[in-house]
């Protein structure tokens, strides 16, 4: 199963860490009771972050052990996180704590019988701190296994202000406003947007926030557990409006050809490269990441986002990826794994991240000062501040066989609806064929 990693490259350099600025008074924030309740004790923690991701999650168990005495371990997973933990827990060797990318793998572990309900405490936390969409894509039925805390903002189309300036154009508020300004853009010589088109997922984000806001969140929902089927009219609207983009020479760099042969970091070069080809690139937060350390862009002042538009008077949508923790029953050590969980659950382990970069919390306790930039703060006030209505990425949330394989299923569907959006009816049909034969294996 190949499956993104959407946050694979987002990344700061660590700054200050926030920590004691955000110590959550007394709560549940006193995992462990502080001190070294758990001095002499190692947990396994697997998950698919590697580079400056990793770097920055090390601090975040490094201030557990401070906290609490209790070692760590750190497992990249690589892309691959089921088949690897499966085959950990086969050879008797499974990790305590693994940080689950998809909400399709946290039901599949949970359906495999190899989690662990969480603790009460963690419970109590994400009751209180979080809005109870997160809670509804951690539990499978009414058992919470999945604790959200690492979330990605996938509604942001980031821009370079020079291009916009040079084109007299205001970040528009809606879609259709978009694609003007795009033609504006173009017109002043850069070609309006850089499309990944040669990443599948890319193509999948693109939708996705067209159909939340054009079609509504029951549709959305009912669209990603496919109670509705893809030969709905409401999808077939919302390829007609991603087509109006897709069949537009002006507005896309290189145009189909190009943006099939674009894979995602080159998108964000088309911007902010040495080179610049294209005023805009529509992805999640970690844009910011690629634009800061691949191409030196000061975030705010050379590269900066706005949300992405309302689509034919629904509203702006919020759509979000993440990573949950879960408990691994076969675990060695499962006590220190659920305290590790009721301290990832509060604004203090949070913070420790925020603050050097590259990451959003969906816990509203963290103080938004926590965050090293003013971007970062904005998105994740954004993001806070959506509540119920944020959906989480509709391709995460379906077999990997649909939603998350390259050269397959959704993604290369897409992708040859890029080459010809002529017809977007029988592009409905052909992802309602792949859709119902990965959702009934």
């Amino acid at each position: 199963m190949m499956r993104r990693r959407t946050t694979l490259l987002a990344s700061c350099t660590a700054l200050a860490l926030a920590l004691g600025a955000t110590a959550c008074g007394g709560g549940p924030a006193a995992a462990g009771g502080g001190g070294n309740s758990l001095s002499g004790q190692t947990i396994t923690v697997a998950g698919v972050w590697s580079g400056s991701e990793q770097k920055n999650f090390q601090k975040v168990l490094d201030a557990f052990t401070a906290k609490t005495g209790a070692k760590t371990q750190f497992v990249s997973t690589g892309d691959n996180v089921s088949t690897v933990v499966g085959s950990k827990i086969e050879g008797g060797n499974a990790p305590d704590v693994v940080m689950v990318p998809q909400v399709g793998v946290l039901q599949q572990f949970a359906k495999e019988g190899w989690l662990k309900p969480l603790s009460k405490t963690t419970e109590q936390s994400v009751d209180t701190n979080y809005a109870s969409v997160w809670k509804k894509y951690g539990s499978v039925g009414d058992t919470l296994y999945g604790l959200y805390f690492k979330a990605a903002h996938k509604s942001t189309v980031w821009y370079s202000p020079d291009a916009l300036a040079q084109a007299g154009v205001k970040p528009p508020t809606t879609y259709d406003a978009m694609l003007k300004a795009g033609h504006t853009v173009s017109d002043s010589g850069l070609a309006a947007f850089s499309v990944a088109g040669q990443d599948g997922w890319t193509l999948t984000d693109w939708f996705e926030n067209i159909y939340l806001s054009q079609a509504g969140p029951e549709k959305y929902d009912a669209l990603a557990a496919h109670q509705l089927k893809w030969t709905d009219p409401t999808v077939v609207e919302a390829l007609t409006t991603l087509g109006k983009l897709f069949k537009d020479k002006q507005l896309m760099a290189g145009g189909q050809k190009g943006a099939l042969n674009t894979d995602f970091p080159g998108s964000v070069e088309k911007v902010f490269g040495p080179k610049p080809e294209a005023g805009m690139v529509y992805e999640g937060d970690f844009v910011a990441g690629v634009a800061k350390d691949q191409f030196g862009k000061k975030i705010g002042q050379d590269a900066n986002f706005f949300p992405f538009p309302a689509v034919d008077g629904g509203k702006a949508p919020v759509v979000s990826g993440g990573d949950a923790a879960v408990v691994l029953k076969d675990g060695k050590n499962q006590k220190a794994a659920m305290t590790f969980l009721e301290y990832l659950a509060t604004p203090e382990a949070a913070a420790v991240w925020a603050g050097a970069g590259g990451f959003l919390s969906p816990n509203k306790k963290l103080d938004l000062a926590s965050y090293s930039d003013d971007i970062a703060r904005e998105t994740a006030k954004s993001l806070v501040a959506a509540g119920d209505s944020v959906r989480f990425d509709m391709s995460d949330q379906a077999p990997a066989a649909f939603g998350g394989t390259k050269g397959a299923g959704e993604w290369k569907i897409l992708q040859d609806f890029l080459r010809d959006p002529s017809d977007p009816k029988a592009t409905a049909a052909e992802l309602e064929k792949a859709a119902a034969k990965a959702y009934q294996g």
